[in-house]
């Protein structure tokens, strides 16, 4: 996976990120919109946004998006449910028998938090989920944090943090503020 970046925006590296984030998109449009039981065609289309062939018994239910794809590591035995979306710029490594809810998140990047260095910077770091890790629906997993094998990750939970193995992490959790 590579390490951890820091990019300028008006870069030759920012450049070639750009296009591909063009091509990709180009070719997950395509393959959202191919009929589910099309399997040829989504395994032709994966190959393309992966670099590589899907590894054996890895599942992914389209909608599908990635904003580069070549740094989206799956291991055998990943399943990966609905509108799920992996900006993988800076790496995500998803190990054997990892299980991924509807709508759930991986971000590589983003930017600092000073105002003036924002629009001119972008910020990242790889994530690592372990093997047979389970995120549930609407989560959503920030750059640089690594996920330890067997953990859980509840729906709707925001990790920014190194979650241990074998450990469930839940949160935000709604509730009432206020009744009228």
């Amino acid at each position: 996976m590579p390490p951890n970046r820091i990019m300028r925006i008006d870069s030759e590296e920012f450049r070639a990120m750009s296009a591909r984030v063009l091509e990709v998109t180009a070719l997950t449009s395509r393959l959202n919109v191919l009929p589910f039981d099309d399997e040829a065609g989504k395994a032709q289309l994966f190959e393309l946004i992966l670099g590589r062939r899907l590894p054996p018994g890895v599942t992914i239910y389209p909608p599908f998006f990635t904003d580069h794809g070549r740094n989206l590591e799956l291991s055998e035995r990943v399943f990966i449910n609905q509108n799920c979306t992996f900006l993988d710029y800076a790496g995500i490594r998803l190990g054997a028998g990892v299980m991924i809810g509807p709508k759930a998140t991986l971000i590589t990047m983003g930017h600092p938090v000073d105002p003036g260095e924002r629009r001119g910077w972008l910020t990242g770091a790889p994530i690592d989920v372990a093997e047979n890790v389970w995120i549930g629906a609407g989560a959503m997993i920030l750059p640089g944090v690594s996920i330890g094998r067997d953990a859980v990750i509840a729906a709707g939970a925001i990790v920014a943090e190194d979650v241990p193995a074998a450990s469930l992490v839940t949160g935000p959790k709604a509730g009432v503020r206020r009744q009228w």
